[in-house]
Order: structure tokens, then C-alpha cells, then sequence
């Protein structure tokens, strides 16, 4: 079997019968409460957002959800990490600083906090409280120290940053979340600093 592609779709060849097949609509949910961000005032950052990747966005205020029709774009790529810039919206970051998610060295994650507090809202606000830290400390030092961003919101913990700083902000996260004291996470950032600046140098 082999796959071309062309006008945004993929042909597949199985047995020399080619198999025309368009990508499908990707729906994904947004926060009631993120979906005015998104729109944007009279609409402006959603028609922004499709002039950037050439995609048709339709978003239902009633249920949240956004949709994007990426076989009306030429540019599949922009298409695929604007799925990641609408998550990032809807985990609370800016538009301005999802839309950095385009940029081919940023990439997105997202760590579900009710898989170490459990289900309960009191267990996971608490757990949620730690990791912002008193007057925001924690959540400031793990950005600063690796370069990378945070916005916590609800169950989640959403990043975004280069595959370095990801790899270590997630690993000090974790920490917090596992239950570590606050002093040995900020020891480890601060060890994994130097290490940091050597893998973005390429050395």
C-alpha cells in the first residue's frame, strides 16, 4: 500500500485501486466560559485564527463545541496545531500566547490532575492550590526556570513550551503533584537549568 497526497487529501493505493479519502470535521470541546475568548469581540480572533491557517472554525456557543474543516485548507500542517492552539484557549491561556503553539519549536501538553488527587473537587482544588503556589510562586519559578508556560485551570494543567522545557516543567509538575515538597521540586529546576541551556544550545 502507498499514499499520496494533493488538494488535501490522501489517495490510497491498494491492489492498483486508488481510494480517494478527504479528511473528516475535527470537533473538539471548549469551556463555556472560554468560548467568548475565542470568538473574540464581533467575532475578531475567530476569523483571525482561520485566516492564519486557512480553515473554516465554526464554534456553538450552546455545547462548546468548535469545529474545524481542515480538508478546505492548503495548509494541513497549520490546520493539524490549530487544534492545539483552540485547546490552549480553552485551558485559559490568551489567544495571543496560544497562538505561539504555530510556531514549529512550541508544542502543547495537557496533565489531568484528578489521575493524582482522585475525583473529588475539595482534593482537586487543593492539589490545584499547591501547585500555583502562595502569591503564585510555584507556578512563576516552574515558568521562569524553564522557559515555558502555564495556565492551570479546573482539572488541568496546561503547558506550553519547546520539547526541552516541557520534558522538565511535566517532570517538576509531577513532582507537586505526586506529592513532593515544594523545596525539592524548586532544587530539581534548578539543577535541570544548566541542562537545559546545554540541550537548547545543541550541544
Amino acid at each position: 500500500m502507498s499514499i499520496q497526497h494533493g488538494m488535501g487529501a490522501s489517495f490510497y493505493i491498494i491492489s492498483r485501486i486508488a481510494v480517494q479519502v478527504w479528511p473528516m470535521p475535527f470537533k473538539l470541546k471548549v469551556p463555556q466560559d472560554r468560548i467568548g475568548v475565542l470568538i473574540g469581540k464581533d467575532g475578531e480572533t475567530l476569523r483571525q485564527l482561520q485566516d492564519i491557517c486557512g480553515t473554516r472554525i465554526e464554534v456553538d456557543s450552546e455545547n462548546g463545541e468548535a469545529t474545524l474543516y481542515d480538508e478546505e485548507t492548503a495548509d494541513t500542517y497549520k490546520a493539524f496545531r490549530m487544534r492545539d492552539v483552540i485547546r490552549a484557549i480553552g485551558r485559559g491561556f490568551s489567544p495571543e500566547k496560544a497562538q505561539s503553539l504555530l510556531d514549529d519549536d512550541l508544542y502543547y501538553e495537557e496533565i489531568d490532575i484528578r489521575e493524582f488527587s482522585g475525583k473529588s473537587p475539595r482534593r482537586v482544588m487543593q492539589v490545584r492550590a499547591r501547585l500555583i503556589g502562595s502569591g503564585g510562586k510555584t507556578r512563576t519559578l516552574v515558568e521562569e526556570l524553564t522557559d515555558c508556560f502555564l495556565s492551570i485551570k479546573g482539572n488541568t494543567v496546561a503547558i506550553i513550551g519547546d520539547l526541552e522545557g516541557l520534558r522538565v516543567a511535566k517532570k517538576a509538575i509531577t513532582m507537586i503533584l505526586q506529592g513532593s515538597e515544594h523545596s525539592s521540586v524548586y532544587s530539581f529546576l534548578e539543577r535541570k537549568r544548566k541542562d537545559l541551556k546545554i540541550a537548547r544550545w545543541g550541544f
